[in-house]
């Protein structure tokens, strides 16, 4: 019985270890934003790792500062990035053909999808 307790601390910790794998492999393992990209379609446009594609690519944008259709120039920060995401035609990068659709997305999604967008650098 005793050899038995001394064996249990040892699986419980194969257990659990194949547990979080298990979960890692789960969309539930992905950054919230990451899902929600993937949830709403984002990423067909945007890239499924945020490289890009017909839309701008959000790897490296953060910080940067974007030159606008109007020609002006915008620095990407989180309150460009959440009226990108609410209103797309409000400051439309330079070079961009496809229109981003409006969403209604919910403020903590919004948020959500800014913080994954501020992660991909």
């Amino acid at each position: 019985m005793n050899r038995l307790l001394a064996l249990l601390p040892a699986a419980v910790l194969t257990v659990s270890t194949v547990l979080v794998a298990c979960a890692s492999d789960s969309d539930s393992a992905q950054p919230s934003g990451a899902r929600l990209a993937s949830q709403y379609g984002c990423a067909a446009c945007h890239g499924s790792h945020g490289e890009g594609g017909v839309g701008p690519k959000w790897v490296g944008l953060y910080g940067s500062t974007v030159t606008l259709s109007d020609g002006s120039t915008a620095v990407v920060d989180r309150a460009y990035l959440a009226r990108a995401i609410t209103d797309p035609d409000a400051q439309i990068p330079k070079g961009v053909t496809v229109k981003m659709p409006k969403s209604n997305l919910s403020d903590a999604d919004v948020q959500a999808l800014v913080d994954y967008i501020i992660s991909l650098k």
